[in-house]
């Protein structure tokens, strides 16, 4: 009984809104269901064919930057060639099979990309996984962000991008994806502390991630919160059967 914040982060999901979710903070009381916050939403230059290439994602999260001055601002002439760039500045520039997402787990693929560690993967979710890998657990550092809007709150990353960018030839991968790892675990405390809901449960494919739960759990318990993680359910695909039996049971509404 009671309220609960739901942080549920993935790669692909359908929203309420027609768009592609993946980085949302739920609050529900297993009757109804909110979308409180979420991730700031950034397009896919042709759509599928971005989670088999990150480079095309980061394209899309630094397009939502920096607008039509992206080619001259960012350094993509290592991701793409002169025309292939072209082509897909014009798609999004046009809205053309560029669907709108939140998903964080798109952002790992952008990231993941710019530092350099994987253009395009043979599997999804494998460009996130090279960058949990690469990290330096010993990093406690992180990236600006920032709050906005109201119901829902919206977490800027832009911050946060701007300043891997500065960091990228300047600082170890490992320590660029430690401070990244570090600043999604302080997104969740920003937005839980504005919330202020007392429970917090962790959820969706992102939280595979074994550095992101356990230090997104540790930093919300030392802010004061009770976070739930999977025990004997997957935080993945192989959970959604169950939840989709919870909520059909409890009638829940969206």
């Amino acid at each position: 009984s009671g309220d609960v914040l739901g942080i549920v982060w993935d790669g692909t999901g359908y929203g309420t809104d027609g768009t592609i979710w993946g980085g949302e903070f739920l609050l529900t009381d297993h009757q109804s269901c909110k979308r409180a916050a979420h991730l700031m939403p950034f397009r896919l230059p042709s759509g599928d064919k971005a989670i088999k290439e990150p480079r095309r994602t980061a394209l899309g999260v630094l397009y939502e930057m920096f607008g039509e001055d992206v080619a001259i601002v960012t350094p993509l002439s290592a991701m793409f060639a002169e025309n292939e760039q072209k082509v897909l500045i014009q798609m999004l520039q046009k809205g053309i099979n560029s669907p709108v997402t939140s998903s964080a787990g798109r952002l790992f693929d952008a990231v993941a990309s710019l530092v350099g560690l994987r253009q395009r993967v043979s599997f999804e979710g494998q460009a996130a996984m090279m960058l949990e890998f690469a990290l330096q657990e010993e990093i406690e550092a992180g990236y600006p962000f920032e709050i906005g809007g109201a119901d829902p709150l919206h977490v800027n990353w832009h911050p946060m991008i701007r300043a891997i960018l500065a960091d990228i030839g300047n600082a170890p991968i490992g320590v660029i994806s430690a401070k990244f790892h570090n600043t999604l675990a302080e997104m969740m405390v920003a937005v839980a502390k504005q919330i202020g809901v007392q429970r917090v449960c962790l959820t969706g494919g992102v939280f595979q991630n074994r550095y992101l739960t356990q230090r997104s759990h540790r930093r919300l318990t030392q802010e004061g919160f009770r976070v739930y993680t999977h025990q004997r359910v997957p935080p993945n695909d192989g959970g959604i059967s169950l939840g989709q039996v919870v909520v059909a049971a409890k009638g829940v509404r969206y």
